[in-house]
């Protein structure tokens, strides 16, 4: 069983800068997908960024240019730094690990709220 936990989320002004965290607990495979989604109140859950095992990340259109997101292998963690923050950036930001055959697991999210 994996878990994975989410930090480094709060309150920042527009045009800050957040880095968020998520660590994995469990066996992690060779191959797997990391994701960043975030679900903003009323909202359906949306893909911001993915990093697969290979090294090919991917983001929404959205966030292009801004985010960006890195793993550390080691310490079985994923990263999502966010710069030029937006106040339609504010959402519950959630974690996913995906690996084949065993499914994928999701974090408990953790909040962003840009505002002035």
């Amino acid at each position: 069983q994996v878990q994975l936990v989410e930090s480094g989320g709060g309150l920042v002004q527009p045009g800050g800068s957040l880095t968020l965290s998520c660590v994995a607990s469990g066996t992690i495979l060779s191959v797997y997908t990391w994701g960043w989604y975030r679900q903003a109140p009323g909202q359906e859950r949306e893909l911001v960024a993915t990093l697969s095992s290979g090294g090919t990340t991917t983001y929404a259109d959205s966030v292009k240019g801004r985010f960006t997101i890195s793993k550390d292998n080691a310490k079985n963690t994923v990263y999502l730094q966010m710069n030029s923050l937006k106040p339609d950036d504010t959402a519950d930001y959630y974690c996913n690990l995906k690996m084949p055959l065993r499914g994928a697991y999701w974090g408990q999210g953790t909040q962003v709220t840009v505002s002035s």
